[in-house]
């Protein structure tokens, strides 16, 4: 419509100025008619473009010939060197005509380039200097719509696939787009731009459009980074004050604790009837209160581990005696790899001794009555393996991947009758990784559950291992 209405006033001027000059024609040179059609040509180009330029050069040709050179009133080929002033008019309308358009041309081009680096500037500075991450998207937003003229925008997160759509009229133009945001071939979130009226956009905006859609993906993203690092600070934070809530509380019930005990044995010598029970809940108490303590310096470095040759022979034979009174006559098993290479360790025997008494009260806990504990080593590449089996219950493939985590209990598992907490475990994991090593469960064939220590291995030469054995 507007491009018909400058049309229109193309050809109102042209036919304006023909007349005027055609009355007085006289008092006109042919030069300055020229000029004058020049003119036309120029402003009709530099408004309309190059169609209409060229139209008006083509037809000021004719209306020169018709009207301002003798004879007039007709078109001739014949009249003497009027065709050379047509010829030059026309060609210099045509380039003059190009020049113009292709000026304008660059000119808008460069308006558009200089539009794409302002809003790409203005969106890095927004995405980088917003105050909170969550308001950059908001701001991100306003300027995607000003670049592309879209008075409706929102940048929504979403990890669902999301076809991208652009809704045109029957003209090409645009009404509404869809674009999902991506990072890395992740889908962080969806872009919607829409507009009342209708816009026009050239390939150059589309493809700046899709650009600028990027950095609203990694705006959008950082605001995902931002809020799982403030959620991992505050977890982090939560931790360190239960821990030191748990010490606090731990190392104040051990004095009452104490006096308690002693109380019901003072009872008992008396022939009180329930202090055999007193004394038994508050030893249950002071294991409790132990594991509190203890897990709380290995969360804060209090635990310190002081590796050392050490044969397996020896931890497995000291693992042997310090929990035969648990077992109470059951069979415990030691079978030590004997075609390995020399079964020699570097690690902290007192505190790899712990780890494996865990695992043997477990095993004491949970294995039936007539089954054998076996506990074994053997030699695995770089490590030494310590490994305790039973054959009682197992773990729950549910509950794998969280048995060494602390006061985890199986949600469907019956209330522990010596009131422990759940820590023995975690703290056996912390223990091996502070000497350097690892924990492992596996089920064992056949029913049952396979506790492993991995521990760092050595090679040793034959007199270095008889020197260890007669030091031990």
């Amino acid at each position: 419509m507007r491009q018909a209405l400058r049309w229109g006033l193309a050809v109102v001027v042209t036919a304006a100025v023909t007349a005027a000059m055609v009355h007085y024609r006289d008092a006109f040179d042919q030069v300055h008619v020229v000029l004058v059609y020049l003119l036309i040509v120029l402003f009709a180009s530099a408004s309309s473009g190059r169609v209409l330029g060229i139209t008006l050069a083509c037809v000021g040709v004719v209306l020169i010939d018709y009207y301002f050179q003798p004879p007039y009133g007709e078109v001739a080929v014949g009249k003497p060197f009027d065709w050379v002033a047509l010829i030059a008019f026309l060609v210099t309308a045509l380039v003059s005509t190009n020049l113009l358009t292709r000026a304008l041309s660059e000119a808008e081009e460069a308006r558009r380039r200089t539009i794409e680096v302002e809003s790409l500037a203005r969106l890095g500075s927004e995405t980088l200097s917003a105050g909170r991450a969550e308001d950059a998207p908001s701001r991100i937003v306003e300027i995607i719509k000003t670049a592309v003229g879209m008075t409706e925008g929102s940048i929504t997160p979403t990890r669902d696939e999301v076809a991208p759509l652009w809704s045109t009229t029957p003209e090409g133009q645009v009404r509404e787009i869809v674009i999902p945001l991506r990072v890395q071939d992740r889908v962080v979130g969806v872009l919607r731009l829409a507009n009342g009226t209708p816009v026009a956009l050239d390939a150059a905006q589309k493809r700046f459009l899709d650009a600028i859609a990027y950095y609203a993906a990694l705006a959008l993203d950082r605001v995902r980074l931002v809020a799982e690092a403030e959620r991992a600070e505050a977890l982090r934070e939560a931790d360190r004050l239960k821990d030191i809530v748990l010490a606090s509380v731990s190392h104040d019930l051990r004095t009452p604790l104490t006096t308690i005990k002693a109380l019901a044995q003072s009872e008992a010598l008396q022939g009180s009837e329930g202090a055999a029970a007193i004394e038994e809940q508050a030893d249950r108490l002071t294991r409790l209160v132990s594991d509190l303590l203890d897990l709380s310096r290995l969360k804060s470095g209090g635990f310190s581990a002081t590796p050392e040759l050490n044969t397996a022979e020896d931890l497995i034979g000291a693992a042997v005696r310090q929990t035969r009174g648990l077992f109470d006559g059951r069979p415990v098993r030691a079978v030590i790899d004997l075609e390995s290479p020399a079964l020699v360790g570097f690690f902290d025997f007192t505190q790899s001794l712990r780890v494996l008494g865990n695992f043997l009260e477990n095993a004491a806990r949970y294995s039936p009555p007539s089954e054998t504990v076996e506990l074994a080593a053997r030699r695995d590449g770089d490590e030494l393996v310590f490994s305790v089996s039973d054959r009682g219950p197992g773990v729950a493939e549910a509950d794998r991947g969280r048995i060494f985590e602390p006061f985890y209990r199986s949600p469907g598992s019956a209330p522990d009758a010596a009131a422990r907490a759940g820590l023995g475990l975690s703290i056996a994991r912390t223990l091996a990784q502070i000497q350097g090593g690892s924990v492992r469960y596996t089920p064992r064939p056949g029913g049952g559950a396979v506790f492993e220590l991995r521990l760092p291995a050595r090679e040793l030469q034959a007199d270095a291992l008889e020197a260890i054995e007669q030091t031990a």
